[in-house]
């Protein structure tokens, strides 16, 4: 994995996209940044806030922030981990909140508005 610190003991910085929840925004999948805990949206999402996040920080190491998933992906290296260090809880969004979400904010016509 990246040299760049990894920092176990912060926590996501919500359940959501906090980018997506600031603009008023949805997500397809979400992504949390190892370093620092800021959860933004997968690269599928309107706002690719997790990319975003990468590309304003320089933090590359994230980790899957949905239910079930322990991967961790470096965006210097484009590497895909199946596992990596444990992380301060919660490990995902809530259980009960739908992807993609928040579900009062999906339009209808989510599908064709992903990113393929």
């Amino acid at each position: 994995m990246t040299s760049v610190p990894v920092d176990p003991s912060v926590p996501p910085s919500g359940p959501g996209c906090a980018d997506c929840e600031a603009t008023g925004g949805w997500w397809f999948h979400l992504r949390r940044c190892a370093a620092c805990g800021h959860v933004g949206c997968c690269d599928s999402s309107p706002g690719q806030h997790a990319t975003a996040h990468y590309r304003a920080t320089g933090h590359p190491l994230v980790h899957s922030y949905e239910p079930g998933e322990d991967w961790f992906f470096d965006y210097t290296t484009e590497e895909l981990y199946e596992s990596g260090p444990a992380l301060a809880p919660p490990d995902s969004h809530p259980a009960a909140q739908p992807a993609p979400g928040p579900a009062e904010r999906v339009p209808a016509d989510w599908t064709a508005r992903l990113h393929h």
